[in-house]
């Protein structure tokens, strides 16, 4: 059967957002004190663990962010988002925005090299990028260039851009979020058979920091340094990108050593801040947990119902009780890290009141009428599955606890944990296989709730819960012509209003990231989306 990827894995593998906006600098245990760093020196190899096993390696088809890892270095990109969330110029030597913003001029580094010697120039720009134009992609990536018009060659070196509409969401997301892929290469490849090009999975070939050295699926990816990389050689010699599929036995390598960079969940970081020879750094992350309704399920489609079911679940105590406090509940779809965070309006909260939640229901029409101390109506029970992923041991005890508070006001509950790869296929179009899920989202560093919450993304993109409501997609919309940051989240306050009053999620918490990693290891900087944003900068004293 074809895996596809399902967005829903932006949903962060490695997840957890945030807190407190000032939240926590980071800490360190190491079993003596380090010396100044000096200079750096090159060696060593970076084991990585994760909990998710990438897809493919094609920023084009894959959602996942165990995927988007390796891409990040794998690949070069005409721009990157820093640790500040501000867009720099990475491929592109230059960017200029005509016509109003209807146009865009780009200029690339010359010199750049794919790591078989080829040269990269416009040609591939150009060919990337028309990819997605064309009616026989496939992928899900497709909201990212609806409002790219074409790309046109100027120059070995430059490239035009032409939008149908004016659309923050170009130069904010598809520049940089687009790997460059070589035409000389993939150039005779159907775009039809592309994503199951072996391209993806066994050759890929890019111009990023490091070189594709083999993937053992189940177990590892192997990177090796790009000695012609245009900004430089990376430090490091290697990179092991390590699978474990189950967070506490990945904590437990952490300790032993056989990994050593990793995102610790927050029921453990502050046990791995006592890990010898390991320093943890705790900041936000850009991202959310939630609980996703199906409203192809008839259980979910009346409004009234979710907005009961998140009146139902006590928040609070899932942060306090399974996270320890390590988070904030949360509201909306958006991050406090963000500009357009709403700061000035009041959105419908449906906080905590088991009596008001069963009120709400039985307005709805949803009784125990057999007094089975199961809700029904019209015949049919309120009986669902809550689906989450293998190895996520918070969302495995979210799941749990959403059970036992859900029972109270008589729904049943089934709970059941799926191996990542499984889950994907099954969430992602056209099999919508769940009822409810929990997940979450790793945000895009520029905020449009387009590609997640537009009605346009259901069958093709990212809003696999089926939700729609019509005055909330004219302002989607109407909001991606806005260039002025001030009448843009005075737009999103109306959205963020809409959703929050829908309830498509029960928006759970903003967690935090904690960052596992060696004491010794020099270089690396915090970024709220990257976790191994620069990684070419970092390196090992010894």
């Amino acid at each position: 059967m074809k895996l596809r990827k399902s967005a829903l894995m932006m949903l962060s593998v490695f997840m957890a957002l945030a807190i407190f906006l000032s939240a926590c600098s980071g800490s360190k245990s190491t079993s003596s004190e380090s010396k100044p760093a000096g200079k750096p020196q090159k060696g060593g190899d970076l084991v990585v663990g994760s909990i998710g096993e990438p897809t493919l390696f094609n920023s084009l088809y894959s959602t996942d962010d165990a995927s988007t890892d390796i891409e990040n270095l794998l690949y070069s990109f005409l721009t990157k988002t820093d640790e500040k969330l501000n867009v720099k110029l990475s491929l592109a030597e230059s960017i200029k925005e005509l016509d109003g913003g209807l146009a865009y001029d780009v200029k690339i580094k010359k010199g750049v090299k794919f790591h078989d010697g080829k040269e990269l120039t416009a040609d591939d720009v150009v060919f990337t990028y028309s990819i997605p134009l064309s009616k026989d992609y496939k992928g899900e990536r497709g909201s990212t260039y609806e409002m790219l018009k074409s790309v046109e060659k100027k120059g070995d070196y430059e490239v035009l851009f032409k939008l149908k509409y004016k659309d923050g969401n170009f130069y904010n997301n598809a520049l940089d979020s687009t790997a460059i892929l070589p035409k000389h290469i993939l150039g005779n490849v159907p775009i039809a058979d592309l994503e199951e090009n072996e391209f993806n999975r066994k050759k890929p070939i890019g111009s990023g920091p490091f070189k594709f050295k083999e993937w053992k699926q189940g177990q590892y990816i192997k990177l090796e340094a790009n000695n012609d990389y245009f900004e430089g050689r990376p430090y490091l010699d290697t990179v092991t990108y390590k699978i474990i599929p189950d967070a506490n036995a990945a904590v437990a390598q952490l300790q032993a050593g056989d990994i050593n960079f990793f995102n610790v969940p927050a029921t453990d970081y502050k046990t791995a801040e006592k890990f010898n020879n390991l320093k943890v750094v705790t900041d936000l992350a850009l991202s959310y947990v939630y609980i996703g309704w199906n409203e192809k399920n008839e259980l979910f489609k009346d409004k009234k119902v979710r907005q009961a079911l998140t009146t139902a679940l006590d928040r609070e105590s899932i942060v306090n009780q399974v996270l320890d406090g390590d988070g904030k509940v949360a509201y909306i779809p958006e991050s406090p890290l963000s500009w357009n965070y709403p700061k000035d309006i009041e959105v419908p909260k449906f906080t905590y009141n088991e009596k008001k939640a069963k009120q709400m229901l039985a307005e709805a029409g949803w009784k125990d009428t057999n007094g089975d101390g199961i809700l029904d109506k019209d015949g049919k029970k309120f009986s669902f599955t809550l689906k989450t992923n293998q190895g996520n041991k918070v969302r495995e005890d979210i799941a749990v606890v959403v059970q036992e508070q859900l029972k109270k006001i008589g729904i049943e509950v089934k709970t059941q944990i799926v191996e990542w790869s499984a889950l994907v296929e099954q969430m992602n179009p056209p099999n919508w296989d769940f009822d409810a899920m929990v997940m979450g989202w790793s945000l895009s560093t520029f905020p449009d709730q387009y590609d997640i919450f537009h009605s346009s993304q259901i069958k093709k993109g990212l809003n696999y819960v089926w939700y729609k409501n019509a005055e909330a997609d004219k302002l989607m919309k109407d909001a991606k012509s806005i260039s002025d940051r001030k009448q843009y989240s005075k737009e999103y306050e109306q959205i963020y209003q809409k959703i929050a009053e829908d309830q498509p999620y029960t928006f759970l918490y903003y967690p935090n990231n904690h960052m596992a990693m060696p004491a010794n290891l020099e270089g690396y900087k915090y970024h709220p989306k990257r976790n191994l944003y620069n990684i070419q900068k970092w390196w090992l004293a010894q």
